[in-house]
């Protein structure tokens, strides 16, 4: 490499994980038209002819001579009955849409990543140096460990 100075840089890839946002599919919302028979049961009536004889009383013997003693006659009575009426209409009975809802969930990714590491050959008297990245000092090491409640003293 370049020989600027009497130093190298050592580098390392990092992991950066995010998440980006892309389509993954549609929803459609569509009505279609069905047709299904419905039977009702509906009471009717009607009206039916009925022929009633009743004798001559003293009670009724003055509409009986009425009239001539023998002649044709006519008499006629109007006969009603229901009938089933089917009538539609069309009646709304609810509203439906579509909406979205954002699940959260988590997945675990792994990628591997490289790093440069540094070894020293040879030479003599090669003091403090380590590869680790940890430029602390023994005794600020131990400090360290001995406050544990990271107060910045040792001890409670």
């Amino acid at each position: 490499g370049p020989t600027t100075d009497n130093a190298m840089t050592r580098s390392e890839e990092r992991l950066n994980v995010g998440t980006r946002t892309e389509e993954v599919g549609r929803a459609r919302l569509r009505k279609y038209v069905v047709t299904e028979n419905v039977t009702e049961t509906v009471p009717v009536s009607r009206e039916e002819v009925r022929v009633e004889r009743e004798p001559i009383t003293d009670a009724n013997v003055g509409q009986a001579l009425d009239g001539p003693a023998i002649s044709e006659e006519e008499h006629e009575v109007t006969l009603h009955a229901e009938r089933p009426v089917v009538e539609k209409e069309a009646v709304p009975v609810e509203r439906v849409r579509l909406d979205k809802e954002t699940v959260s969930d988590s997945e675990r990714v792994s990628a591997d990543v490289r790093k440069e590491e540094v070894e020293v050959d040879g030479g003599t008297g090669v003091t403090g140096g380590t590869t680790g990245g940890d430029d602390r000092s023994f005794t600020q090491k131990a400090k360290d460990a001995l406050d544990r409640d990271n107060d910045g003293r040792i001890g409670r």
